[in-house]
């Protein structure tokens, strides 16, 4: 039986691209006051605030290569979707009763676990989901959705502000955190009801990693690590938002701004790398990361803070789209799960260095030292990427 489609891509591929949207729009009503909150309500330090925010995205991708692993070995993926979402996004709403930074991290952490468990199998679900020779559009279509979510996320944010404007900070921030749990449930109920398994189609079982022990993906993942090395925490630009004299209200919108610009980005760059080859976008992203790092570093006024934000946003759609298509064509159709989480895997552990570094940077000097810190790094990969072709 033919498959479903819906604007050029399968039902499964759409309605994942649903749950994210919901599942975003939940973590990105919350995400925007996070900052704030460490610092001023919960009194946490700049430098052990950007660590707290490093070691908690690092965490996620930490399970990835593991519960890919088990999506392969038990040929199971929607089960593990489920459960990631589910602790996601009751780990969000349980913010409302915390009152102390270890409470936080604890529920981030499960948040994040949560993002863990669900990545690379939602990921091998997708790429199982899509055409042959299609995968980056699919991944695009996907991203495009979650970062919709990541729009309206702060939109509803903003608007619950105004609403909450008459009562104490605290209060207001707790009753958002509730209010998130809420699409983030649905987006459960969707995976649980109609999205259809495709672990069990796959009739080879995974026995070693053969795609872990290309030159090719060994070499990519080693520029990956280096680019990670360059990648900053979304809270770096709030807080520069922040010194330049932006309110809180004013730094939601710079950062619906950058979520608008990866959105509208995602999708047609997903499909041009179907084309032209995903390793040269990929290569032309960290370029734009460089150049991205390099604006934020001298921004000094509210227009120079928006392009910064907009090169952010591409160089974004770029990286956290291309390079899952790219490990999934890489893949034998028994190993995806476990190639695709090994990505996410390395991506984590060096995601969590650069952010303490940039924390260290910008306490001990200013934040243009953490944004030109980030440049180089991307400069670099964006070199090694051009020296380094596939055999």
């Amino acid at each position: 039986m033919k498959e479903r489609k819906i604007f050029g891509i399968s039902w499964n591929v759409f309605l994942l691209g649903i749950v994210s949207f919901l599942n975003d729009m939940s973590s990105e009503m919350i995400m925007p006051i996070v900052p704030t909150y460490l610092t001023d309500v919960l009194g946490i330090g700049k430098a052990l605030s950007g660590s707290i925010m490093g070691l908690i995205e690092s965490l996620s991708s930490l399970f990835k290569v593991l519960f890919g692993y088990f999506s392969d070995r038990f040929r199971k993926r929607k089960a593990f979707v489920a459960l990631g979402y589910t602790l996601s996004a009751l780990a969000k709403g349980s913010l409302a009763f915390i009152s102390s930074w270890w409470e936080f991290v604890a529920l981030r952490v499960v948040d994040r676990i949560g993002k863990g468990i669900r990545t690379a199998p939602r990921d091998a679900l997708i790429a199982e989901s899509s055409e042959k020779g299609k995968t980056g559009k699919a991944f695009g279509f996907h991203r495009m959705m979650d970062t919709l979510g990541a729009v309206a996320g702060p939109l509803v944010a903003m608007g619950l502000l105004a609403i909450f404007s008459q009562l104490p900070r605290v209060v207001a921030y707790k009753r958002i955190f509730i209010i998130s749990a809420i699409p983030g449930l649905i987006g459960v109920l969707i995976v649980l009801l109609f999205v259809v398994d495709k672990g069990g189609e796959v009739k080879k079982k995974i026995k070693g990693i053969s795609a872990l022990r290309s030159r090719n993906l060994q070499l990519f993942l080693v520029i990956v690590a280096i680019g990670a090395l360059g990648r900053y925490s979304y809270a770096f630009t709030l807080w520069k938002a922040e010194e330049l004299g932006l309110t809180v209200m004013q730094g939601l919108g710079f950062y619906a701004l950058f979520n608008l610009i990866y959105a509208l980005s995602a999708y047609p760059l997903g499909a041009y790398s179907d084309k032209i080859g995903k390793r040269k976008l990929i290569t032309i992203g960290f370029g734009i990361a460089a150049l991205a790092s390099v604006a934020f570093a001298f921004a000094r006024n509210a227009l120079e803070l928006a392009l910064a934000f907009i090169l952010y946003g591409i160089y974004i759609a770029i990286e956290d789209t291309i390079p899952r298509a790219y490990m999934a064509d890489l893949a034998k159709e028994f190993e995806k799960g476990t190639v695709i989480g090994a990505y996410h895997t390395v991506f984590g552990i060096f995601v969590f260095p650069a952010s303490v570094i940039a924390g260290i940077l910008w306490q001990t000097y200013s934040l243009t030292y953490a944004f030109l810190y980030a440049a180089a790094m991307n400069a670099l990969a964006m070199i090694l990427m051009v020296l380094t072709r596939e055999k």
